[in-house]
């Protein structure tokens, strides 16, 4: 994309905008959504199964324009011949070291299953390096980073391997509790334990463990996750008075704090979206803090505000 400053926005449910995709693009955002349903060996791209439409396609929507926008970033504009580096540009020209989130949220039940699909989806982008990967020792970040959520099986992403390129959205909340909290019902049911994935690497932090519940460990870290992902309306709470309470502001600090030390990337999902004014505020709080990125669904407010050097307006008590 020529002339796009890449912002720390993350374009919730993506495939809903007249362009999927590229009005994320346009307006500069490092990261994408697509909730995807495995339909007669498809990836269907939809909200519900009631809404998915054959043509809409993980393919359709994002590898094959991902490939594309790829593939005239690595070529020589004189020669038209690709560019001879073992580095790949990403989709930004403004910045071409930036990677690209695709977010991928497993909605099948039966989650397994779906995994070797996306595998399979992928192979276009990993065939040309296009992909940020885990070679055993630390994290080779690409042109695209995938990561899965949702359904998403964490046994599966976290099998052993010397070459990992899809990670997992990590449950924020869990990471900032004591060593025997138990896990959401949704986690708890993927988690499997994993004590080898990266013990010997120097660049992981060893205090990265936690316990499962089941008397084994489970690790969040660079070397299986990218995201660490909450609902904000379960973990922090609502804004009363158009304010966050002090309680709250530390959650979030601490929250923050613990996946960052992790290598782990912060997105809050299910943030105020009105009054704008509050969103506003509680995205401008959010920012303060270090969050990595802005879970939105209006691009272009979110390019607004990260455009700007100055806060936005504040809600009004």
């Amino acid at each position: 994309m020529e002339g796009v400053r890449p912002i720390s926005c993350h374009s919730h449910n993506d495939y809903w905008r007249k362009k999927p995709l590229y009005e994320a693009l346009q307006c500069g955002c490092t990261s994408v959504e697509a909730d995807v349903w495995l339909v007669n060996d498809d990836l269907l791209v939809g909200h519900s199964r009631s809404s998915l439409q054959k043509e809409k396609t993980l393919w359709s929507l994002y590898v094959d324009p991902l490939v594309r926008l790829l593939d005239d970033q690595n070529h020589n504009q004189s020669t038209g011949e690709p560019i001879a580096s073992t580095v790949k540009n990403g989709v930004f020209s403004e910045d071409p070291t930036q990677t690209l989130v695709l977010l991928v949220d497993v909605k099948d039940v039966d989650a397994q299953s779906v995994l070797p699909v996306i595998s399979a989806h992928l192979s276009a982008l990993r065939r040309k390096d296009y992909l940020s990967y885990w070679n055993g020792s630390e994290l080779r970040s690409g042109p695209i980073t995938v990561v899965l959520t949702g359904n998403a099986p964490f046994n599966m992403v976290n099998a052993p391997s010397a070459h990992r390129d899809i990670f997992f959205d990590a449950p924020l909340a869990d990471l900032s509790e004591e060593p025997k909290s138990r896990y959401t019902n949704n986690v708890r049911s993927n988690l499997v334990a994993s004590r080898n994935v990266s013990k010997h690497v120097t660049s992981i932090d060893s205090g990265t463990m936690s316990d499962s519940g089941s008397g084994a460990f489970v690790e969040f870290n660079v070397a299986n996750s990218y995201f660490a992902s909450v609902s904000f309306r379960k973990a922090i709470g609502y804004t009363w008075f158009g304010r966050l309470s002090s309680s709250q502001i530390k959650t979030i600090r601490g929250q923050i704090k613990e996946a960052q030390r992790r290598g782990l990337k912060v997105r809050y999902w299910a943030t105020p979206t009105w009054p704008i004014a509050i969103r506003n505020h509680i995205w401008q709080i959010l920012l303060d803090e270090g969050v990595d990125y802005l879970n939105v669904d209006d691009v272009w407010a979110a390019k607004k505000l990260l455009g700007m050097t100055e806060s936005l307006p504040l809600a009004v008590v």
